[in-house]
Formats: structure tokens, sequence, C-alpha cells
């Protein structure tokens, strides 16, 4: 049990890191369980690997506590409605992924639940991380030198910082309560993507919302939230399986469940107030090289096992 434990604490490291970092959750785990075997039924490792995710929802739930508390005493009428508001776009942005991933999730399971999907996803989507940057930077170089340029004496004059004008034009959406509808639908679109293993729910999620108009930051909290129905209801959906078809834990995968969620949440707390400095003054380029890096990895070590070059 001891041992069992301590592998389920190096797996929810795995998962509290990865699940909110763009760098594909389960392409990780799929790479983790070749080298960190579990003992446990083949039925409570499915579950598992899918209901240790709630330990991830459960920081995004405290982080933003106050945020996502329609019935917080501190708030005012006209920010209890934006809250309203701000739920309704999440719910509209979960329409996509709940139908695309209740009809085809069988079918994408058994033709691309492999280590080959995974590192080619970690490749594309590293790939289409730094093109989607060096755009971003090309045009925020543009609006920089527009705004600096000399104007006309009637010209409206500005008072800011250059910098923080050039980036509210190249991102239209810079907080996340300023997402509508139409917004929150592209990006739940994105959200589908994130059914072929190794691309990243949140990864496709924040591409799909720069790609909107939102800015880094609101983008990724927008990833948060659209996370807590999605991930509740698989969890939810995967529990009922299970004990529907009349099975029961052993003490052990108890114990195991437990600790991959505890260990799961602790990592997700850190792991989203690192993103959420680092985006601040940095972009999403490092984190599609690291995909381009480990893709290209898991590729040569599945190659050189398949040719029995490996021990």
């Amino acid at each position: 049990m001891i041992i069992e434990a301590l592998k389920a604490f190096l797996i929810g490291i795995v998962e509290g890191i990865t699940e909110w970092l763009p760098i594909s959750s389960t392409g990780h785990m799929i790479l983790v369980d070749e080298f960190v075997k579990l003992q446990v039924s083949d039925e409570f490792l499915k579950l598992f690997l899918v209901v240790i995710q709630l330990g991830a929802i459960m920081a995004v739930l405290i982080l933003y506590f106050h945020k996502l508390n329609p019935f917080s005493p501190k708030k005012t009428s006209v920010q209890k409605k934006s809250t309203w508001r701000l739920w309704g776009m999440v719910a509209i942005g979960c329409i996509p992924a709940a139908i695309i991933g209740l009809l085809f999730d069988d079918w994408v399971n058994e033709h691309f639940y492999n280590k080959v999907t995974v590192a080619a996803m970690l490749i594309v989507y590293g790939v289409a991380f730094i093109v989607l940057e060096r755009r971003n930077r090309r045009r925020l170089r543009e609006a920089e030198a527009a705004l600096a340029a000399p104007r006309g004496r009637h010209a409206r004059q500005s008072y800011g910082d250059v910098a923080d004008e050039a980036e509210a034009q190249l991102f239209k959406i810079i907080d996340v309560d300023e997402i509508d509808w139409k917004t929150a639908l592209k990006i739940g679109c994105f959200q589908v993507l994130a059914i072929i293993p190794g691309t990243s729910r949140s990864g496709a999620t924040i591409i799909g919302g720069m790609l909107s108009g939102c800015s880094r930051t609101a983008a990724a909290e927008f990833t948060f939230f659209l996370a807590i129905p999605i991930m509740f209801g698989w969890g939810l959906v995967k529990c009922l399986k299970f004990f529907a078809a009349g099975l029961v834990m052993t003490m052990t995968e108890v114990v195991v469940l437990a600790v991959g969620i505890v260990t799961a949440f602790v990592m997700s707390v850190i792991a989203i107030k690192f993103l959420m400095g680092y985006i601040k003054k940095n972009d999403f380029t490092v984190f599609g090289w690291y995909r381009i890096v480990v893709g290209v990895l898991v590729l040569g070590y599945f190659v050189f096992e398949s040719m029995g070059m490996l021990p």
C-alpha cells in the first residue's frame, strides 16, 4: 500500500502541474504510466486518471472563490450580476465539448489513445504556440510603433503607457468578465480539440481565446473556469459507470485515490499561481518549445522501443 501510495503521489504531482500549464496532462499521464505502473485493476486505473482531476478543480474553486461566488456578501448587486453572467459564458463555452465528448469519446480513445498521437499533438500544438506568439509580438511592435509615431496637432494625444495601449489594441478582451457569448462559444469549440490525447485542454482553449481577441490572462482564467463543469461532469460519469458495473475499490485503491487527489490539489495551486504570475511578463513561447522537445523525445523513445533497441 505504501509503494502504491508513493506512485499515486508522483502521478498527482504530474497531474497538478500539467493540468493547468498548456503542455497536456493526458499526454504526460500516459508517459508516466509507462514507467510508474500502479498495481490496481484496469477499471480502477481508468477511474483514477479522471477522478484525480477533481483535486485540480478544487484548486481553481478555492483560488477564485470570491470571483466565482455570486452570493458573496462583499459584492454589490452589479458585481453579483457580473458573476452570474460569467457563469453563463462558462456554460455556453462548455456546450461544444459536452456534445462532442459524449458522442465521440469512446471512438477517439479507441483510435487515438496511443503514444504516437500524443507525441504528434505535443509537437503540433508546440509549433502553434510559437507561431501564434511570434505573430502577436510582430503585431505588438507594429501597434507600439504606430502609437509612438509623431502625430498632427489635432490628433488624439496618448497619456498612457504605449506598451499597455498597444496590448489593448492587440487584445480586445483584457479581463475575463468582458468575454461575450460568441467568444465563449468560439473558445468552447477549441476545447473540443482536447479530446485528442496530447493536445492539452488548457493549451487548446488558451490558443482559442487568444485567437478570439482575449489577453493571455483572460484566456488562461477562462480556461480554468471552463474546466470546472467539464471535469466535474466527466468525473461523475466515470464514478457512476464504475459503481454501476458493480465494482468495489480495495483499501489500497481508496488510499491511492485519496493521495492522488490531495497531491493534485496542492500542485495545482502552485501551478496556477506560477502560470498567472509568469504570463503577466512573458508569453507562451517557452511552453511551445517544451512541447516540441518532449514530443520529439517521446517519439524517439517509442520508436527505439518498437525496434527492440531499448532494454
